[in-house]
């Protein structure tokens, strides 16, 4: 299926079944409530560990287009599927040109809208800035931008995203309050901050820069585990939910799905999940209707992104 590292040798092999011969989890899309869209894989800048590879040659996820996107808005309606928001991950959303005429498209529709982005220059272009500020006057409170802090120490936020990018994306933030829109902000916690150092420290973030985010709410201040191949993780079995007290329907693959635009490809392909775009087996086909098949926990990243950290793409 899949090389991974040593660490998980054997493992991950099976959608059915676990190295130990154990029936392997699935989880069912019991309750879907986020459509995402990967908007391309371009960025503006190129992180030290970017789960999906982006940067500004990266195009192996290309720009989806506004027609495609209303193709899937048009299934969402004839699948009658609960979903509330409409959600654009890249890349860097705002490098795609249709940016401003996909999210009106979501808001037409009567969907909330979740946008990632990292609130630098693709963002604060003119043409963007307009389309933005028209649609959030259109459309008020049914825009949430979340912005990649990943620290809210800018030593170590640029260790992660260059020299600089924290100053930039300061401006953004400022600009997008200023203009009132509604933020949220997803960190990371990998450099070993508790939940309450980390929560502590945007919370004073925020204070100092007027930004009405709330740092103890987690759909506020996403804070993201590692996602690292090489850590050795276990498998997820059938009998893990009763073990560790958890339930496949608070899974993210139970409540939503992604649709990607390969480079080459003739139709966009819906996936299980924002957190693997490459990986053929997450795969679900063309359509949603395909995409509403149960999906096996067969990643370590649905261990320990998901399972065990708890983690969710779309809070």
């Amino acid at each position: 299926m899949k090389d991974l590292a040593d660490a998980n040798t054997g493992k991950f092999q099976d959608p059915n079944v676990t190295a130990k011969g154990e029936a392997r989890a699935k989880v069912a899309l019991s309750d879907p409530q986020t459509l995402w869209f990967n908007t391309g894989t371009l960025c503006n800048i190129e992180c030290a560990s970017c789960y999906i590879k982006s940067s500004p040659t990266n195009d192996a996820l290309v720009y989806i287009t506004t027609a495609e996107v209303a193709q899937y808005l048009d299934q969402l309606e004839d699948r009658n599927w609960n979903v509330r928001e409409i959600a654009f991950t890249g890349g860097e959303p705002f490098m795609n040109p249709d940016m401003i005429d996909i999210t009106r498209a979501a808001l037409e529709r009567g969907y909330d809208v979740l946008i990632l982005t990292n609130a630098m220059r693709p963002m604060m272009r003119k043409k963007m800035q307009r389309g933005l500020v028209d649609l959030n006057e259109a459309y008020p409170g049914k825009i949430t931008m979340r912005v990649s802090v990943d620290h809210y120490d800018a030593t170590l936020h640029d260790e992660e995203r260059g020299a600089g990018s924290f100053a930039k994306t300061l401006v953004g933030m400022e600009w997008l309050r200023d203009n009132g829109f509604k933020m949220a902000v997803a960190g990371r916690t990998i450099w070993g901050d508790s939940d309450a150092q980390s929560r502590a420290g945007y919370g004073a973030f925020y204070t100092d820069h007027a930004f009405d985010i709330d740092a103890s709410n987690p759909a506020e201040t996403v804070l993201f585990p590692e996602m690292d191949e090489t850590v050795d993780v276990p498998e997820i079995t059938t009998a893990c939910w009763g073990i560790l007290d958890k339930s496949p329907n608070a899974m993210m693959c139970a409540s939503s799905r992604m649709v990607v635009k390969r480079k080459g490809a003739e139709k966009p392909a819906v996936l299980a999940c924002t957190l693997l775009p490459y990986d053929a087996e997450f795969e679900l086909g063309t359509t949603l209707e395909e995409a509403e098949v149960p999906v096996a926990l067969n990643h370590p990243h649905c261990a320990k992104f998901c399972v065990l950290g708890g983690a969710s793409c779309s809070g």
